[in-house]
């Protein structure tokens, strides 16, 4: 298995077009060197190789596409949520490179919570070690602050969560807008498997 740093971050950057959309190259740049080192403490080499375990206490399953699917469709509903609301009421001061490097950042803690050898380990006692024993909105703060980005996206990424730690943290403006996509696409997703499931049954 090969841990070759550039090699995770080209890959990375393959995953997540939208990554283009940060005018901030410096920004940019540590966006993908998050997702580079959460990889490499994994045994996964893409977003895409990140499973969706089923028995994630309070989790809804990842009905369609992949972690890197969902990381991208978040980004396009805040951008197209902010477009909207801008559009109707004038500018809100959004800060759009904050808006989507939070979301492409907000789920980055799964490749190490969803990791087979951390579930591995941890169901094997989980009276011992919890379970999960790290959410990923914590470590993806961990990783944040790891790499350097802006503690407007760190707290993006460790209150996305609307029913976990973001319950209990006042969100900022663009942390409430990755919120409730985030939230969103889970719902209406699960909602549209539903729909899917009934046709074809």
């Amino acid at each position: 298995m090969s841990r070759n740093i550039e090699s995770l971050r080209m890959n990375v950057r393959r995953s997540l077009p939208e990554l283009e959309q940060i005018s901030d190259e410096k920004l940019r740049e540590k966006v993908v060197e998050l997702h580079a080192i959460a990889l490499s403490e994994t045994e996964f080499e893409r977003i895409e190789d990140i499973p969706e375990p089923q028995d994630i206490p309070g989790a809804i399953p990842l009905r369609f596409g992949t972690q890197a699917d969902h990381y991208r469709a978040v980004a396009r509903m805040a951008v197209a949520l902010a477009d909207a609301l801008e559009g109707v009421y004038g500018p809100l001061d959004i800060d759009r490179d904050i808006l989507i490097a939070s979301a492409l950042c907000h789920d980055a803690g799964k490749a190490f919570e969803f990791s087979h050898r951390n579930q591995g380990r941890w169901k094997t006692n989980r009276a011992l070690a919890g379970y999960p024993a790290v959410r990923h909105p914590v470590y993806g703060v961990h990783l944040g602050l790891t790499v350097g980005l802006p503690e407007r996206v760190v707290h993006c990424i460790g209150g996305h969560s609307m029913n976990g730690e973001g319950a209990l943290i006042e969100s900022s403006l663009e942390g409430m807008i990755i919120r409730y996509c985030d939230n969103s696409f889970w719902r209406i997703l699960e909602r549209a498997w539903e729909r899917r499931q009934a046709s074809h049954g």
